[in-house]
């Protein structure tokens, strides 16, 4: 593990702290949400032109893994979303519901990074992108109406829109880019001097975008805190239920450390952007739903970046074993 990839945590605590500072000291007004999208469509760019883009159709034939990530994500996950609402949050329909739609919700955007941060296989992570978002959406109000007792339609503008943003873009760019250096012959120059450094860009760009959502949603995170003490118990509890399955699972497919860092991250990392431009609109008289899906990400990165340095030192012990034997 090298000194970046051990300092990672440490410039996303930065990068947190700082936001909640400039949140609180900054008067003028600044177009947040607006510099987090552009920040997370850079950062997906950047991890998509790291992956050659026919690797990623090739993945896509790799049903073990899409299986058993589409498993855990829309029948273990929402199993266990009841249950740790039920648990924690009984007396409070809002936040229960709130914890449902974060969880059942696969990442359509952070786990990425992360999955670069911690080694793993991209292109195989990347394939699962699209199935992710589409079948979220398509099974969210039937999760509501099941668990909840609230069923609600999706808007397909939502669909199409996260859609766009979150892969088409980042992939065609990302596409048209290498199609360029191909057409230049200047592969050997990109691979040796340009993607070596992607690394650095992506962890500025998420410390940034980091530093932008706490801005942006800092204050509600201190003046809210006996609610985060509420979500934090049933969230640490998810994570840790869901690392140790995948781990197991993935262990008992056999699939190689990337593949399991992969497996790890896409099922991990929840999507509350998507969850909350759905409350927003479905809930508009519940705010604790949409409060709840704006304070999840900011317990939520801390732990996935903590994840990412988790599965480093596991690949380091499993080397040393390996070469000790």
């Amino acid at each position: 593990m090298s000194i970046f990839e051990k300092l990672q945590p440490l410039f996303i605590l930065l990068a947190i702290m700082a936001g909640l500072i400039l949140g609180e000291l900054t008067t003028i007004a600044l177009p947040l949400e607006q510099i987090i999208l552009a920040l997370l469509l850079s950062l997906i760019y950047s991890i998509f032109l790291q992956i050659p883009i026919k690797e990623i159709g090739q993945a896509f034939k790799n049903i073990t893994f899409t299986g058993t990530s589409l498993a855990i994500n829309f029948i273990v996950t929402p199993l266990l979303a009841f249950t740790l609402g039920y648990l924690f949050l009984l007396d409070s329909l809002e936040l229960r519901i709130g914890l449902l739609m974060l969880l059942v919700t696969p990442c359509t955007d952070w786990y990425l990074l992360f999955t670069a941060l911690a080694r793993g296989n991209l292109a195989l992570a990347a394939s699962i992108l699209p199935l992710n978002l589409i079948l979220q959406l398509l099974l969210l109000p039937f999760y509501l109406l099941l668990f909840v007792g609230e069923l609600q339609a999706i808007d397909s503008a939502i669909l199409l829109q996260n859609i766009l943003l979150t892969l088409l873009l980042p992939l065609i760019g990302a596409f048209l880019t290498q199609k360029v250096i191909a057409s230049l012959k200047k592969q050997e120059w990109f691979a040796e001097t340009i993607k070596p450094k992607l690394g650095y860009s992506q962890l500025a760009l998420l410390a940034l975008a980091v530093l932008a959502m706490f801005m942006h949603q800092g204050n509600l995170l201190l003046e809210n805190y006996a609610l985060i003490l509420q979500l934090l118990w049933p969230l640490l509890l998810f994570f840790v239920i869901i690392f140790l399955l995948g781990q197991v699972v993935g262990k008992a497919m056999k699939f190689s450390y990337p593949d399991r860092v992969s497996l790890n991250m896409t099922t991990l990392a929840r999507n509350s952007p998507v969850a909350l431009a759905i409350a927003l609109t479905a809930f508009a008289d519940m705010p604790l739903i949409a409060l709840t899906l704006v304070i999840a990400p900011l317990i939520e990165i801390p732990v996935l970046a903590a994840v990412s340095q988790v599965l480093l030192w596991m690949k380091k012990k499993e080397e040393s074993a390996y070469y000790q034997e």
